[in-house]
Parts: structure tokens; C-alpha cells; sequence
């Protein structure tokens, strides 16, 4: 028996507590449970990234590990402006990307002269890391470490020797740098890189490699208070969900096996029979993508879409870590500031005032004594209380009564998960007119789950726990009214020219513009498809519910050339139109029997001036087809052709967002993209939208 379960059974008595009743065993441990180290970081909810790297400066996704030193060079940067804004946003800690995937290092790296001592920020002397965790020391937050496993610039990377680089590294930053609560390994390895002059391409097995097994045993020697991070084909501290755009499942599991393969839906829903603790976090950007892009200043997360993120992760048994990109001054967006404030406020409305609390509950079982297992632990708002059920009983119910008819459309639950996660399955319920009635069906609970329902008005409420692994151990209930936060409409431009709006919900109205200005009430309403010139457009719009007089945030989307007269050449298919209609949920997918590279060919019906293009892949939940190695050509006559761009769409795996590429101003008729590779390593091409950049 482990110091932490002594600790926590002498609470209760040294596993007995003796009252009127007689003798009353406290419950036992049910399967794997969290170390401290892990029950520290779960408590944490949620927390920040920063990225910032040479790409910043490259307009890049991922650095190759060729671009000068010098290019980097943060003018105005200033941790303690990021760890304002965190802590001003409820976050408990910041992980800073101390060295992506190109190998630059934030720190004077002693092993290596690809860093900011070869840049001109601060002519060479400064340290990020060391802004970083003074900062973050200065603001009350905990420090955390992303180091890249893959560094596409060092010349021994995929060879033994770049081991012993790579602890060296590890070190510095888990030894200089004061306490350090999380290190993020990238699950990213191998492939095309600079590596010192070599410019080749370099696989690694993501298994066997870096010997995670001795790595890790590394960091918890440098670190005794950590938790680790990883997605390398060994078992860490907490697991990836699968996704990088902001949820993780329904049902989830703080479970794994601690041996064998992951499948992807282990990922997101964990094991439920899983020998090992590793719960899950989800991570995602303010921005479409993790760096910063000048073009994505008017994408930054809307509230609505931040606070489904709140609820997908935290909400869901999960933890929430939300990215912010740095400028090439080294400071946060202040858009990226304000959707982060306003994202905390909204928290704070939604979750003012428990309901719950102050209120009678009572319970179908408590376990022998109510005094110390009733129905009110689960009401008192001490996380080391709580209700449980005798030892033989899986299903349970406990019914809050209201002093007076109550209008609520958020229930939050959680388990005593030191003990284990226990609950499959649970229903609530609401006292209505003299009947009970259905908010919820849902199945785990763990560390905290918050369901968001309709607003009713009700005297009781029901939490039916209908199956359970052992007896339920339930901590904490909460119940509130949050206001509603109106989620501003959808906007596509279709082959056609026509510009559509698509708002959210059925009550609420849309208004738009198409001058740059933000709309209002007085603006433009939506009535039907708005019909446009054949050039470029700018729509503004907001949902707008008139009984409140509450707006959505505004919208904005930016649309190039009407593809009214595109034409795709050699492919007798109709379903290929799929992939310039303007709907991002319609997706084509070509001849399954061809073997790449495949070509998409288009006929644009006159001479544009061309200086990039935009690809979208397939936006379904188990995509395939995606392009993640490309050629693109432009032709004045479909014969003589020009290769004006090529590469990769980084991490378009894990983040399946639209791609942006430029090249150099060119006049062309015809495109050509050519898929080279795809993530899945198979022969299918899918595409949910093609489209062009024109000067």
C-alpha cells in the first residue's frame, strides 16, 4: 500500500468508522487510480501553450530546421504580457514550446548553436526559458516544457548519438529552470529535414528510438512533481484524445493499457477496462493553426466555439490546454487576449451561482451510516467527502429537492476518482408539473462531467447513476442557470458566386455586410442567398436574438475569385465538382485506382494573377485521403506546365484545416495540383474544397 492510500483511508478513520450503527468499512480502491502527481495536474483544469519559433517569422507551419537564426528576433517580447493574460483568463500554469520541430531552442542550449544566442534578440544574450519561469513564478502559474523529440535541423537525428543530444537538452530544461509541472513531447517524428547540411529524408521507429523507458526515468529524476505528455508509442502520464480541434469524447475513460497499441478511438474514449491511469488532455489553438499568421488574425475562436471547447474537455473529464501563437514581436494577439477574457467572464456568469448548494438531497442507499457517506456529501463542497453506495449496490439514485420552482440548464457531477472511476452509465432528471422528465442519458463521469441542456423550470432533480464497476463514489454535484451565449452563423460563398448565411439556431435572425464595417440590428438582414460580383468579397455577419437583444460575435469571412466558370478537366466525374462547390462537408475522392501521384486539373475559364493556393481536406471524423505531400503547377494552355510550389501541409493530420500556400506573382489559366503522399500511406485523394489566391 502506496503512502497516498494510507493518507487518504486515514481520513476515514484508518478504513473504519465506528458509530451508531456499528462498523462501517470505508470503500476499497477500484482498479487504477492517479498518482499525486496526476491528481495535481487534473485539479489544474486548465492551462496554457505558447508557440513561438523561427516559422513565426517564415509563415510556416512547421520550420524545415534550415531557416537562419537570424530572422528570429522578438522585439518587444514580453513573458510577463502572456502570463498576465493567462492568469487574467483562470488559467494555472503556461507550457512553452522551448524547441518545435525546426530545432531551434528559446535557451542558450549549450549544446548546440541553433538558438537564440545566434540571434539578434538581445544581440545573442537572451533567454526565453529564463523570462518564462520568471514570469510565470512572478504571476502564481506553473511552468511547463514542450520539447520536440524530432529536430529536422540537427545532422545526428534518426542515429544513436542524437539520444544523448536529446537528454542533454532535456536536462538543461528540467534542471535550470525551477520547478516544472508538465513536459510535452511532440508526437511528430522523422521525415524530410535539413539535418545539418544532409537535406534528406530520415525515419525512426517512434517505438523503440528514443527509449522512453530511460527518458522518462530521467525526468522523474530531475523532476519528482511532474507529469508527462506523450504520443510516441509509449505510455506517459496523460494521453492525447485523437484531435487537436478542441474535445474529446463522450464517454471517457482516465484508462489505457499500459502495454500494446493505441487505436485511435482508445485514444479518444479511453479503455474502460485499461490496467493503467492516464487521462486525457485536450489540446488546441485560439487560431486555426499553433503559429502565428497575420492572415488568421480575424479567425481567433469565437466564445461560443471557446466555451464548447470548456465544455468538450474539462466538461468531459478532461483537461483544457489552449494555445496562444506569438506575434513576431513576441506578444499575444489582442484579439487573442480578448477571446481569452471574454471566454473567462462567460465562465464565471455560467457557473455563479450552485443552485445545488444549501439544498436537501436524499438517496435510494448511502453506505450504512448517512453521517459519513449520505447524500449531502455530495452537496457539501468538500472534494474529500462524498456519497457511496454499500459495496453490492451498482445503481443508485439521488434526488435534489428545491425549496421553490427553479429554472437551471447545467448539471455538473464528479467522482472520488482517488479511488478510481467507477460509473458507466447515468440519467438526469427533472421534476416538471408533477412529472419526471429526461434532461440527460450519458455514460462517465470521472474527475468532473457538465451537461448542458435546455433551460427548464422544475422543483427536483434526478441523478440516476444506472450502472457502475463497484459502488459509486460521487464527490461533488453542482447545478446552474448559464445565460445564453448566441453563436454567431455560418458563412459560404458557392460555386455559383452566391454568398450564403447559416445561422445556428432557428430563433435567431442574421445580419451582414459587405463593406468591412460590423454589423448590427440596422445592418443588412439575411433574407436568401446574396448574389455578388465575380471578384473578391468580404462578409461580416451576427446572429441576432430580438426577444434579448443579444448579438453573437461577428463573423468574418474573406472569399477570393468566384469559381463560377472552373472547369475540371480529365476527370469524367460529376461528383469531382464536390471540391469547388463552397461546402466544406461534401467531399470527392478520386479514382481508387490510380496510384499517386494523382493530378486534379482545372480550367479557371480565364488568365488570373495567381500568388498562392488553398486546400481542404476531408472535415469528417475518420477522414482519409488527406494530402500531406504536394506539387503545384500553373499552365497558360493546359500543355506547358510551370511548378511553382511543392512540399508538405504540416501536421494537416492532426489539424485538418485549410492550407495556405504562396509562391511568387504568376499569370495562369490552369492549375494543377498533384498529391504525392497521404497521411494514411495508402492511394486515396479526397478533397473537400480547392481554391485559388489571387493578388
Amino acid at each position: 500500500m502506496n503512502f497516498r492510500t494510507i493518507f487518504f483511508r486515514t481520513l476515514f478513520c484508518l478504513s473504519f468508522v465506528f458509530s451508531a450503527y456499528g462498523q462501517v468499512k470505508a470503500p476499497e480502491d477500484y482498479g487504477p487510480v492517479p498518482s499525486e502527481n496526476q491528481m495535481k495536474w487534473q485539479e489544474m483544469e486548465y492551462y496554457a501553450f505558447v508557440h513561438l519559433s523561427v516559422n513565426t517569422y517564415t509563415d510556416m507551419a512547421w520550420g524545415k530546421g534550415d531557416e537562419d537564426p537570424k530572422i528570429f528576433n522578438p522585439t518587444e517580447l514580453d513573458c510577463r504580457q502572456w502570463a498576465r493574460i493567462c492568469k487574467e483568463a483562470g488559467m494555472k500554469g503556461i507550457i512553452i514550446t522551448a524547441k518545435h520541430h525546426s530545432g531551434f531552442c528559446l535557451w542558450p542550449s549549450k549544446y548546440t548553436d541553433y538558438s537564440v544566442k545566434n540571434s539578434p534578440w538581445k544581440n545573442g544574450k537572451g533567454d526565453i526559458m529564463r523570462e518564462m519561469a520568471n514570469a510565470c513564478k512572478e504571476y502564481g502559474l506553473k511552468l511547463g516544457v514542450y520539447l520536440s523529440p524530432w529536430d529536422r535541423n540537427h545532422p545526428d537525428y534518426g542515429k544513436p548519438e542524437y539520444i544523448t543530444y536529446f537528454r542533454n537538452q532535456l536536462t538543461e530544461l528540467l534542471t535550470n529552470y525551477g520547478d516544472v509541472f508538465e513536459v510535452w513531447f511532440d508526437g511528430a517524428n522523422g521525415g524530410d529535414g535539413y539535418y545539418g547540411g544532409a537535406n534528406e529524408i530520415r525515419k525512426i521507429d517512434r517505438k523503440t528510438y528514443y527509449d522512453w523507458k530511460n527518458t522518462y526515468a530521467l525526468v522523474r529524476k530531475l523532476q519528482s512533481n511532474i507529469v508527462i505528455w506523450n504520443d510516441n508509442g509509449d505510455r506517459a502520464d496523460l494521453r492525447w484524445v485523437g484531435t487537436e480541434a478542441g474535445y474529446v469524447g463522450k464517454t471517457n475513460w482516465s484508462l489505457l493499457n499500459a502495454t500494446g497499441d493505441v487505436q485511435a478511438d482508445m485514444l479518444r474514449y479511453g479503455v474502460e477496462d485499461g490496467d493503467a491511469w492516464v487521462p486525457g488532455e485536450v489540446n488546441t489553438s485560439i487560431r486555426p493553426e499553433w503559429f502565428y499568421h497575420l492572415r488568421e488574425d480575424s479567425k481567433v475562436k469565437t466564445l461560443p466555439e471557446l466555451m464548447e471547447t470548456y465544455y468538450n474537455s474539462i466538461g468531459r473529464n478532461g483537461t483544457f490546454l489552449l494555445n496562444f501563437p506569438i506575434m513576431p514581436n513576441g506578444l499575444i494577439h489582442k484579439n487573442d487576449e480578448k477571446a481569452a477574457l471574454e471566454l473567462a467572464q462567460a465562465i464565471k456568469e455560467s457557473f455563479a451561482v450552485n443552485l445545488a448548494k444549501k439544498v436537501k438531497a436524499e438517496a435510494s442507499n448511502s453506505r450504512e451510516n448517512n453521517a459519513i457517506f449520505g447524500a449531502d456529501k455530495a452537496l457539501d463542497g468538500d472534494k474529500e467527502t462524498y456519497w457511496a453506495t454499500d459495496d453490492n449496490i451498482n445503481t443508485a439514485s439521488l434526488i435534489i429537492n428545491f425549496d421553490k420552482p427553479t429554472t437551471f440548464n447545467r448539471f455538473l457531477v464528479q467522482e472520488y476518482i482517488r479511488l478510481g472511476q467507477r460509473v458507466k452509465s447515468f440519467t438526469v432528471e427533472a421534476y416538471v408539473k408533477g412529472e419526471w422528465k429526461e434532461l440527460a442519458k450519458e455514460t462517465t463521469i470521472g474527475y468532473k462531467r457538465i451537461l448542458c441542456f435546455p433551460t427548464v423550470e422544475a422543483t427536483k432533480l434526478r441523478f440516476t447513476i444506472t450502472d457502475s464497476k463497484s459502488c459509486p463514489l460521487i464527490s461533488n454535484i453542482e447545478i446552474y442557470n448559464a445565460p445564453q451565449i448566441l453563436t454567431a452563423p455560418a458563412i459560404i460563398r458557392e460555386q455559383s458566386g452566391d454568398i450564403s448565411i447559416i445561422p445556428a439556431d432557428s430563433e435567431s435572425q442574421v445580419f451582414y455586410t459587405l463593406n468591412g464595417s460590423n454589423p448590427t440590428a440596422n445592418s443588412n438582414k439575411y433574407i436568401g442567398k446574396i448574389k455578388t460580383e465575380a471578384g473578391k468579397v468580404a462578409v461580416k455577419a451576427i446572429a441576432y436574438n430580438p426577444a434579448t437583444k443579444k448579438s453573437s460575435a461577428v463573423i468574418e469571412e474573406k472569399f477570393d475569385i468566384a469559381r463560377t466558370n472552373w472547369k475540371i478537366l480529365e476527370i469524367n466525374d460529376v461528383e469531382a465538382y464536390k471540391s469547388i462547390d463552397g461546402n466544406s462537408t461534401s467531399i470527392w475522392f478520386q479514382d481508387k485506382n490510380k496510384k499517386m501521384p494523382v493530378d486534379l486539373v482545372i480550367d479557371l475559364g480565364k488568365t488570373e494573377n495567381l500568388i498562392g493556393f488553398r486546400y481542404l481536406p476531408d472535415q469528417n471524423l475518420k477522414s482519409k485521403g488527406i494530402i500531406s505531400n504536394y506539387k503545384f503547377y500553373i499552365s497558360q494552355d493546359n500543355n506547358n506546365w510551370e511548378l511553382v510550389d511543392e512540399g508538405e501541409f504540416s501536421n494537416i493530420n492532426n489539424n485538418p484545416l485549410w492550407q495556405n500556400k504562396t509562391f511568387k506573382l504568376a499569370q495562369a489559366r490552369y492549375i494543377k495540383l498533384q498529391a504525392l503522399k497521404n497521411t494514411k500511406g495508402d492511394d486515396v485523394v479526397g478533397y473537400s474544397e480547392i481554391d485559388v489566391v489571387t493578388k
